[in-house]
């Protein structure tokens, strides 16, 4: 390398990594914003994981509440924060999500959202309203004022630009960053947002109801593969191409009357208590004189670890992850009894007591982005066709909402949203689900560089596709292998 283009080189790298201006066991003493630093100490660089220093700490915005946080500081930092949401109910620190952005040079911030306890457990609000102020939207805040303040006082300069990634609640909280603190960070990815709160655990709760009022509609596991084989075939080939994938969701017009037991029942077939079920599971809840009060769920891709086992009908009636969550929310925040009877749910009564009481506080559904846009803000959302966590089109009609609000044209400057077929909840499915590393890349070049997104190409263990800005869908050019992108373009849906 030539001399001059070396010391260019060098001062370049020293601007994007700059000297540090205190010592990481200094930040000790350290008091950003409502936060008390509990730990500050240097770690070694192991692997790919560089050299940092590690803060803990706890804020406390209220009498009863306890928001652990965790931030991360590498020693070459390239001048950004990235935040990491929860899944579930939190009840710990994401440090999972931490790695992958201290590897690239960001400061990273979680934080355990005021509690600690497993995903599907809500033991922790039973009396608690301040604490679930904190898992609402409070800590996430908190968390990302404090980190803020940490990364001015160990760098001497603030953080540049801040990103936000969160998928599940993690979206919702990711939204509720959008919403209510616009100036928190800069590019928001919200993934299958669980916006929608209330009436997402009033749907599942509903639907628990239903099995335990006539056990024989329930579905077990054994016959989720004919009913996957069935929507497949009523509606693969729809997008111009069979690849076991349901391109077009909303498009499948699947009647599960098909599946009729004409003789005996098998693993082959439902009784006619399963095909009503099936019914309700895809069309969603509605309340008493037919309204609808959320949404349903898409066909295609009901097998699978990550599937209606493990979220919807469960390995047994009362042992699904919608069962475990609707009925904490409800017996734990709504009415604040542990002995709850879901069997005596009502859609219309309990729903609206739901939102009396939390929406407020838990839903993220404001189509008001007008300050987060007006401060530069970029926001992705994203949702997995296959989802059986939360619907998918709960993103669509939120993205939508948007629309409406801000007065914008089909794709507003500064929203994206891109539907992902056969993408289950926040990854997993037939679908390529790989693809955030791609998001982040161009969420980083809208925010920096003014570059809006278009298509971003996804990943699988056999195939790529792109991912195409909704209402774009991708459609097969006609020639070349299926399993590859490039043989793909995006259009308007037809």
């Amino acid at each position: 390398m030539h001399l001059r283009h070396a010391r260019q080189a060098a001062a370049l790298l020293l601007c994007a990594f700059p000297a540090l201006a205190a010592t990481c066991e200094s930040l000790a003493s350290a008091k950003p914003g409502a936060a008390t630093v509990t730990l500050a100490q240097p770690v070694a660089a192991t692997g790919r994981v560089p050299a940092y220093c590690r803060v803990s700490g706890v804020i406390k915005p209220s009498a009863d509440s306890d928001i652990r946080f965790e931030v991360w500081l590498p020693d070459q930092w390239n001048g950004k924060l990235a935040g990491a949401g929860n899944g579930g109910y939190a009840g710990s620190l994401n440090t999972r999500a931490m790695a992958g952005p201290l590897s690239r040079g960001y400061a990273t911030v979680t934080t355990d959202t005021g509690h600690e306890a497993g995903d599907v457990d809500a033991t922790w609000a039973l009396g608690h309203p301040e604490r679930i102020v904190d898992f609402g939207y409070r800590a996430i805040h908190e968390a990302a004022v404090a980190a803020k303040a940490l990364i001015a006082a160990y760098y001497s300069k603030p953080a540049r630009h801040a990103y936000f990634n969160g998928c599940s609640n993690g979206g919702r909280q990711a939204l509720m960053e959008a919403q209510r603190f616009p100036g928190d960070y800069d590019g928001i990815i919200a993934g299958a947002p669980a916006n929608y709160w209330t009436h997402l655990l009033a749907g599942a709760t509903d639907l628990a109801q239903d099995i335990a009022r006539e056990p024989a509609a329930y579905i077990p596991p054994s016959k989720l593969p004919a009913i996957q084989a069935a929507t497949l075939g009523a509606c693969d080939a729809a997008d111009g191409v069979k690849d076991g994938i349901i391109g077009d969701a909303p498009g499948c017009k699947f009647d599960p009357g098909v599946l009729l037991c004409k003789h005996d029942d098998s693993d082959a077939c439902l009784t006619a208590p399963q095909v009503s079920l099936l019914k309700k599971i895809y069309a969603g809840p509605h309340s008493k004189s037919g309204k609808p009060l959320y949404y349903g769920y898409e066909p295609g891709a009901e097998t699978g670890p990550g599937g209606w086992s493990t979220w919807i009908t469960g390995s047994g009636p009362d042992n699904s992850l919608g069962y475990k969550f609707s009925t904490q929310f409800f017996s734990q925040m709504v009415y604040e009894d542990a002995h709850w009877d879901f069997r005596k749910f009502d859609a219309d009564r309990d729903i609206a007591a739901a939102d009396r009481k939390f929406a407020a506080t838990l839903n993220a559904t404001d189509p008001n982005l007008k300050p987060f846009e007006d401060g530069g803000g970029k926001l992705i959302l994203y949702h997995g066709w296959s989802d059986p966590a939360i619907p998918p089109v709960n993103a669509i009609h939120y993205y939508e909402d948007v629309q409406s609000k801000m007065g914008s044209a089909p794709t507003a400057p500064f929203v994206r949203l891109y539907m992902a077929p056969g993408v289950q909840h926040c990854g997993g499915g037939p679908g390529p689900g790989n693809f955030i590393g791609n998001m982040e890349t161009a969420l980083e070049q809208w925010v920096e560089n003014g570059k809006a997104p278009d298509m971003i190409i996804a990943k699988g263990a056999e195939r790529t596709r792109p991912l195409c800005p909704y209402p774009q869908v991708a459609r097969y050019k006609g020639s070349g292998s299926i399993n590859d992108a490039a043989n793909f373009s995006c259009a308007a849906k037809p």
